[in-house]
């Protein structure tokens, strides 16, 4: 019996990648705003961590997508 191997798709790594930045983003500002107190430097050190998470988690699921080891 052969099984199958199925890769993700585009797509889908797209939507996971932005639905948990999300929820990271937020929390990231609420967090920065408890410490900080200033909601304009909460939202800018959430902008930051946005935009370079999104970018490392895209690749670091899909470099895992490429492995077989435990599928």
């Amino acid at each position: 019996m052969e099984i199958e191997i199925k890769e993700e798709k585009l797509k889908r790594s797209i939507a996971k990648t932005a639905s948990w930045r999300i929820i990271g983003t937020v929390s990231t500002v609420v967090i920065s705003y408890l410490i900080t107190g200033t909601l304009a430097l909460a939202f800018s050190i959430g902008v930051v961590e946005l935009i370079s998470k999104l970018v490392l988690y895209f690749f670091h699921e899909r470099a895992w997508n490429k492995i077989k080891w435990g599928k």
